[in-house]
């Protein structure tokens, strides 16, 4: 009888705590409505704003996505406050997790490095033709952590920002025109200055095309 008595007052602290924390539960999930639906507006506001601006396009989606992640860590802290828990509690957690999760994430913080270091100094930007990490094709995306790049065969390839910022980079794009290389080969008994000016003249057409 005592053990049946103590259970019901379990459940009458129970459903008493409930409706003591029910009024914050609503306000939170109206919180998390409302700022998702606000980080939306702001992102669309933010691309519209970049569209009407000739910003380089790699800085455009690096910019928004930086924007987009803080906007939504600023409203996790925003409804985990109003669910009861101490702001000052729950900055000291977060510092600890930022910590634990750096450590673990030493890759992932050096691509994230190396996005910066090249929206800085800008080896390639998107629509260059590059060749990087055994991988030659078209600069597609370029991300927080990553590149995507679009390959001869139309397929992506994605690379990690850190390895291409740490190693060699060719950008066919870098320059208007490029100098190539063609073998062409003759027989022995040929008239090889015919055969150059042969050569020269399809050249000086294409030049003209």
């Amino acid at each position: 009888m005592q053990d049946l008595s103590n259970y019901d007052k379990h459940v009458e602290n129970a459903i008493s705590y409930f409706w003591e924390v029910f009024p914050d539960m609503i306000t939170a999930i109206i919180i998390l409505i409302a700022g998702l639906w606000f980080i939306k507006f702001i992102n669309r506001i933010t691309r519209k704003f970049f569209e009407r601006k000739d910003y380089d396009l790699a800085l455009e989606s690096f910019l928004m996505q930086l924007i987009s992640v803080g906007l939504k860590v600023i409203l996790f802290v925003a409804v985990v406050t109003q669910l009861g828990v101490e702001s000052s509690s729950l900055l000291a957690v977060l510092g600890s997790a930022g910590l634990a999760i750096g450590l673990a994430l030493q890759g992932s913080l050096a691509n994230f490095a190396g996005g910066i270091l090249i929206l800085f100094f800008k080896p390639f930007k998107i629509g260059d033709f590059i060749s990087a990490q055994g991988v030659d094709g078209t600069v597609k995306d370029i991300t927080i952590f990553t590149t995507k790049i679009n390959t001869f065969g139309n397929q992506l390839a994605i690379i990690p920002n850190g390895q291409l910022s740490n190693n060699n980079i060719i950008n066919y794009s870098a320059e208007e025109t490029r100098r190539d290389k063609i073998d062409v080969g003759i027989g022995y008994g040929s008239n090889i200055k015919k055969a150059k000016d042969i050569l020269l003249e399809i050249c000086s057409e294409q030049a003209t095309i």
